[in-house]
Order: C-alpha cells, then sequence, then structure tokens
C-alpha cells in the first residue's frame, strides 16, 4: 500500500528542494484535483490522493481515512452544499505540497459537521493543506481549517 506520509521531520520536509519540473508536477495535479472537484468527478478526485490519504478538519473530530473515507467525505461534503462554490483568494505551491484559501459559499441543504441542514446560503473560508508524498506522487490528503461563521447561516 502507498504511504501518505514519509517517515520525514518538519526539519527534513523544509530541505526538499523545488524544481521547475516538480513544481509543474504538483501544480498539474492540484488543477487536476480541482477540476474533479468542479465537476464533481469523484474518481478524478481519488486519482489524485495517495491509497492511505487522511482527510482531516482541524479542530474537530472530523477525520475519514483511505481511499474509502475520501469518498465519504465529498460525498457527504458535496450533498450538504451542492451548489458550493469556492473563489480561491491565495495559494502556495512547493516541494512540501499546497496551501489553498478560498471564500466558500452555499446552500446548506444535507446535514454536515453534525449540523442539521438549514436550507440556508453560507459563506465561510477555508484554508487547506494539500500534503505532497514525493514517493507516490500524489496527495496524502487534506488538511482543512473552517473560519467565519462555522458553517452557519447569514442572517
Amino acid at each position: 500500500m502507498e504511504s501518505s506520509t514519509p517517515q520525514t521531520t518538519i526539519q527534513d520536509r523544509l530541505r526538499w528542494r523545488i524544481t521547475p519540473e516538480l513544481y509543474e508536477k504538483i501544480r498539474a495535479l492540484w488543477i487536476s484535483h480541482s477540476v474533479s472537484e468542479d465537476q464533481r468527478n469523484l474518481q478524478g478526485l481519488i486519482d489524485t490522493l495517495t491509497e492511505d490519504c487522511v482527510y482531516e478538519v482541524v479542530g474537530t473530530d472530523q477525520r475519514w481515512e483511505g481511499h474509502a473515507g475520501a469518498r465519504q467525505f465529498y460525498t457527504s461534503f458535496l450533498g450538504a452544499f451542492p451548489d458550493i462554490d469556492f473563489k480561491m483568494t491565495d495559494i502556495a505551491i512547493g516541494p512540501q505540497g499546497v496551501f489553498e484559501v478560498a471564500n466558500v459559499s452555499g446552500t446548506h441543504k444535507g446535514e454536515w459537521a453534525g449540523q442539521a441542514p438549514s436550507g440556508q446560503r453560507v459563506n465561510f473560508q477555508v484554508i487547506i493543506f494539500f500534503p505532497w508524498n514525493p514517493q507516490v506522487e500524489k496527495f496524502s490528503g487534506e488538511k482543512i481549517w473552517v473560519t467565519g461563521g462555522d458553517l452557519m447561516p447569514n442572517r
């Protein structure tokens, strides 16, 4: 099975070098991941991830593991917000992976994070880290930080 987390320290990862070729490889995979999400192409999303990927909403107990977990994450998240719209505001790409910041809006139509659907439009911001696995050359999941209203409907 592919390992999503190379057994390295943060100091080791800081020493990883970026080349134009590696930058383009990471960027292209992130674009493929993003386009697949926009198109609701679940298999396209999974194809960008290591087999033992981990999805985690930081600061909560929400965690999904492996391809099955990633499928569950996307099915529940996109089901809860079927009209979700991401407006990226910042991005950084390096040998450790990709950091993305986006303003997000959508209608809360399904249960998410233990909250019953409100039917209301919500706006929030996400900061997402896509860790890069250099051995497998895929992302080992996503670490997601959510700010701005805790997905509460606009008033």
